[in-house]
């Protein structure tokens, strides 16, 4: 199954190694293939010190952490997206969230599905008939 995570989920795996989601992404038997793009690295990055400070990790120790998540995450450019798909996703995502524009695109892209904590991106896309969420409980009855 393909699944995208956005920034947020990653947020969550990095500041506690031992969440669901961390454990999720982590199993490396799952049968889970995880996407994401390359504006999820720099959102890490422009976090990485406000997210190491919070988990209370060394820099030795969150270095390894990110190394370990980011290592089961497939990062792809969003010029592989067909420009259809993009156009399509920034109409969907203009008055709900823009910065989720390429998560949105690539799940369409993957024909995957999308796993995001952020609730008003999940109901402002629902509530245009895009439901390609999935939940961490989802994923943790298939790992």
């Amino acid at each position: 199954m393909r699944i995208v995570v956005d920034t947020n989920i990653v947020f969550s795996a990095l500041l506690n190694a031992d969440s669901r989601i961390a454990r999720i992404i982590l199993q490396p038997r799952s049968g889970l293939n995880f996407y994401s793009t390359h504006h999820l690295l720099t959102e890490i990055e422009s976090h990485r010190e406000k997210l190491r400070q919070l988990a209370g990790y060394t820099q030795e120790q969150y270095d390894d952490v990110f190394a370990q998540i980011s290592n089961r995450i497939k990062i792809l450019d969003v010029r592989l997206i067909p420009v259809a798909l993009m156009k399509n996703a920034l109409h969907l995502t203009r008055d709900v969230d823009v910065d989720d524009t390429e998560f949105i695109a690539l799940t369409d892209h993957i024909k995957g599905k999308l796993r995001s904590g952020d609730k008003a991106l999940i109901s402002g896309m629902q509530a245009k008939g895009w439901d390609k969420f999935i939940l961490s409980k989802d994923l943790l009855e298939i790992v």
